[in-house]
């Protein structure tokens, strides 16, 4: 991927914003559900093979009212993803496989983003730079072009950005409101070359959107450099759930209450304020001497379900509870993540929901 060494308006006059294309909310209506099937050990170093469980037991729940699509690198890792899919007495189905070799399990960050045009009735695909999180953990190469790949399987117009962007550092209310962290977009590791305006820029005009609200700092032992996705979701489109962390010892205290206070400072296009509901943090989850990014933020939004990471912690069943008041025609399912929580990530990180047209 080269980047685009200038910044000039022109290079936006045919952006999927000026087509009329947007990135809707998650709980918009959906036909599928992407994943990239795990496989680097390197990435859950020691326990690769404690995930599968929970990870099929979110695949069984989603599966049960929409299709998931799952990308696998060949043959020998569908049969194994199916036999692990068996033990969870999953429903095949909804369940489909595709030949898209990656190198990581990240489809958050990898994966393609669907962007619709509800008048022209059309989906098209965006294809962002990846560079692994700022180049932290190559190879990235195959990543990169999954969402490519899609595009071109399904016919879909694609997009291709000459930038950096990973979904977890993105949150959508779906009415043209974008918010973000500095401490990813602005970091240094990603685009260097583009200041904060020009980054807002790409974000509207390849999102479709009309806004861009900043937060800060993500929580600690996040290896993105503080993607949204582990401290702030909308829940409609002027609902916000943000994770406060209520010890004020916690090295989480100060960040998350910084986060709060700017929340309550937005105000969406039409001047109202955002509506602010807190969600708490569970305890420090430490493994092999390193904090790990634990936080029940990461939730993923279906057609009919919300799968939330839970962590055997006191505070699993508040944060179902909170989370299902603000689903009320879904049903919120916590699944145990903390295997899946050493490799940086849970539910959110690892997918990524493709719209409907309708």
């Amino acid at each position: 991927m080269e980047q685009q060494k200038t910044f000039s308006p022109a290079y936006f006059d045919n952006s999927p914003k000026k087509q009329g294309f947007s990135f809707p909310a998650e709980w918009a209506k959906q036909d599928a559900l992407w994943l990239s099937w795990p496989h680097k050990e390197e990435s859950w170093p020691g326990k690769i093979e404690t995930i599968y469980q929970p990870y099929c037991e979110f695949i069984k729940a989603v599966a049960q009212g929409q299709k998931v699509r799952i990308n696998v690198v060949d043959e020998k890792m569908k049969a194994f993803a199916i036999a692990e899919l068996t033990k969870a007495a999953a429903d095949f189905e909804h369940i489909e496989f595709y030949f898209n070799p990656t190198n990581d399990a990240w489809c958050r960050d990898h994966g393609p983003a669907f962007v619709i045009n509800k008048e022209t009735h059309q989906k098209a695909v965006v294809d962002w730079g990846y560079n692994a999180w700022g180049g932290k953990y190559p190879p990235f190469d195959l990543d990169d072009v999954v969402p490519t790949r899609i595009a071109e399987h399904f016919s879909y117009p694609l997009f291709t950005p000459d930038i950096v962007m990973e979904g977890g550092s993105v949150e959508f209310n779906g009415a043209g409101t974008v918010m973000t962290t500095t401490a990813c977009l602005l970091n240094k590791n990603r685009n260097p070359h583009l200041t904060k305006e020009q980054i807002e820029t790409y974000l509207k005009e390849f999102y479709g959107q009309e806004q861009v609200l900043w937060l800060g700092d993500g929580i600690v032992g996040d290896d993105t450099d503080g993607h949204i996705d582990d401290i702030t979701r909308f829940v409609n489109h002027n609902t916000v759930l943000t994770v406060v962390e209520e010890n004020p010892e916690d090295e989480n205290y100060s960040i998350l209450q910084e986060n709060l206070e700017t929340l309550r400072s937005f105000r969406l296009p039409s001047g109202e304020p955002l509506h602010i509901v807190e969600l708490p943090m569970p305890s420090a989850v430490i493994y092999d001497d390193t904090r790990l990014p634990a936080s029940y933020a990461n939730f993923y939004i279906a057609n009919e379900v919300v799968i939330v990471p839970i962590f055997n912690d006191a505070n699993d069943q508040r944060a179902l509870d909170i989370i299902q008041d603000c689903f009320p025609t879904r049903k919120v399912i916590g699944i145990n993540s903390v295997d899946i929580i050493w490799g940086l990530g849970s539910f959110h990180c690892l997918s990524q929901q493709e719209p409907a047209l309708d």
